[in-house]
């Protein structure tokens, strides 16, 4: 047998990656696998743009709402489960569609990444928090680059957490976390489109997106949450917007202000995410999304080329 067909969305948030996947799920039989680590979350709805039911009763969605708030994701628990649901989409004939902005996981998914199910904990990370809020993120990253050098371009280092995480792998297993990303081909027969546009555009469609969501009840949504104790030190509220209005909830900033850096860190969000996603990869199909249908049109046009010729080469 050979390697599973896969095909993958992706591109920075609010780009119009759920909209393209429900459009080919129209001219395809496929189903999603969320490559997202914030939609596995169950009520968290609003403020991770999750697909809504409406999208995923036209194109089954896996890896969403399978986990509490409260709950820890690892990379190495993505992997386990986006395996799984690509496997058994593929044996059931159906093309499995990743669909998601988590640069990393999208990566370590399709290079077939070996990292190891380590457990979190909790000391050592009560003690890197420490060190973060005394030393700041800058330290804690040079931290990680003295012990792991080449997971320097493999983490995150402006998210805390991730360099948190690499460090605690490393020291619970004795092996440099970058040491677990697997050489070769890759897992996947995979055709990759990427959306993108101007960022002015990009930027006027997030900041849209922040006030439809504020509109249909994100503030709600993030009360909820707290009334269920789920914590701003949670790492579900890492996710751009719950901590900015958990505080505004908390009275320690109005709401107007908490808006306006949830639009500053969305925008900025954005950015990284190309770091990720690069526009001259040559792995990456790049579609300008600011005509939404032309987009649809070409994208399927790739799919049908990718899977015809999967069938003659078969």
């Amino acid at each position: 047998m050979g390697r599973a067909k896969v095909v993958a969305i992706v591109g920075p948030t609010a780009v119009g990656k759920t909209a393209l996947a429900v459009a080919l799920s129209r001219r395809f039989s496929l189903e999603v696998v969320s490559v997202d680590s914030r939609q596995v979350y169950r009520g968290m709805d609003i403020g991770t743009a999750k697909a809504t039911a409406e999208e995923q009763a036209q194109a089954p969605h896996h890896l969403v709402d399978i986990l509490e708030p409260a709950d820890d994701f690892s990379l190495a628990l993505f992997l386990d489960l986006a395996r799984a649901a690509i496997e058994d989409i593929a044996a059931r004939g159906k093309l499995p569609l990743l669909v998601g902005g988590t640069g990393q996981y999208l990566w370590a998914l399709l290079e077939d990444w070996r990292v190891p199910a380590v457990p979190p904990d909790p000391a050592f990370r009560a003690e890197m928090e420490a060190f973060l809020k005394e030393q700041g993120r800058e330290a804690l990253a040079s931290r990680l680059a003295e012990a792991d050098p080449g997971a320097v371009t493999l983490v995150d280092l402006r998210n805390p957490r991730r360099v948190i995480r690499a460090l605690e792998v490393q020291r619970a297993t004795g092996v440099p976390w970058s040491q677990y990303r697997a050489k070769g081909q890759g897992a996947y027969d995979c055709l990759i489109i990427g959306l993108t546009m101007p960022r002015a555009a990009l930027y006027a469609r997030i900041d849209a997106r922040v006030d439809a969501m504020l509109a249909a009840g994100w503030v709600d949504e993030v009360g909820r949450l707290l009334e269920r104790r789920v914590t701003p030190e949670h790492s579900s509220f890492a996710s751009t917007g719950y901590r900015e209005l958990a505080a505004c909830i908390r009275g320690e900033i109005s709401l107007e202000e908490a808006t306006r850096n949830i639009k500053t860190s969305t925008h900025r969000f954005a950015r990284h995410q190309y770091a990720w996603f690069r526009l001259k990869d040559p792995r990456i199909h790049w579609l300008d999304a600011t005509d939404t249908a032309k987009a649809a049109d070409t994208a399927a046009e790739l799919v049908q080329t990718f899977l015809s010729a999967s069938v003659s080469t078969s």
